[in-house]
């Protein structure tokens, strides 16, 4: 496990709310194609953002350019927090699915937080969602046809 983004996890969990040094962290620590984006209207939109301090709003084009293949599946506030759930496979029923899940009391973190599970989760060396595309098409268990037809 890395420990910067074990770090970083804490580091959110601790906070009170964004600001820019924070999220300027999440993205030195947790965002690892986001160089690889950089000339793209979509990465200038995320930096007007940022500079205006729409947190939220520059949380949620961080998790696009970042994650393009996790989606935003829930967000919900209960009980004081905000729970975010993102999901690799949005379509499919919640009990098929394996979604990350985040709780903070501030929306913007409650997002961060649920990038930074992912990159905990993913962590092990595998790229973002190969562990679960492997998960989804290679079962250890396969239904089989064994009638005799002939």
């Amino acid at each position: 496990m890395n420990p910067a983004i074990s770090r970083l996890a804490g580091k959110l969990r601790d906070a009170d709310c964004v600001t820019a040094s924070l999220f300027s962290e999440i993205i030195r620590d947790a965002c690892w194609r986001l160089p690889s984006v950089r000339r793209t209207k979509d990465f200038d939109r995320l930096e007007q953002l940022i500079q205006s301090a729409a947190w939220t709003d520059a949380a949620l084009a961080l998790l696009a350019l970042e994650l393009p293949q996790w989606r935003l599946r829930q967000i919900v506030y209960d009980a004081g927090e905000w729970q975010c759930t993102l999901s690799h496979q949005r379509e499919l029923p919640d009990w098929l699915d394996e979604p990350v899940e985040a709780c903070h009391p501030d929306l913007c973190l409650a997002i961060l937080s649920a990038l930074v599970q992912v990159r905990r989760d993913g962590a092990s060396g595998t790229e973002d969602g190969a562990a679960n595309f492997l998960r989804m098409d290679c079962p250890i268990d396969m239904p089989l046809c064994c009638d005799n037809f002939s």
